[in-house]
């Protein structure tokens, strides 16, 4: 089963969520502290869900992309 990583940096570090797992979201001081922090999370948020919950939350499939604005 796949979940979905998104890892954002910003002024204060780098910010990390789940899309599929509702409220499940972590960060760090650096991309493999955040990388790191976010799948212990995901693997704490999964162990209070039953099978059945897992394989709804685990089932979708996310597509991520960039753009990069060129301006005119």
């Amino acid at each position: 089963m796949k979940v979905s990583i998104v890892i954002e940096q910003d002024e204060y570090g780098y910010y990390a969520y789940a899309p599929e797992l509702p409220g499940c979201h972590s960060q760090g001081s650096n991309f493999e502290e955040a990388d790191s922090n976010i799948r212990e999370a995901i693997d704490l948020y999964l162990e209070t869900l039953d099978p059945a919950e897992i394989s709804n939350f685990t089932s979708k499939n996310i597509y991520t992309s960039s753009y990069e604005y060129v301006g005119a």
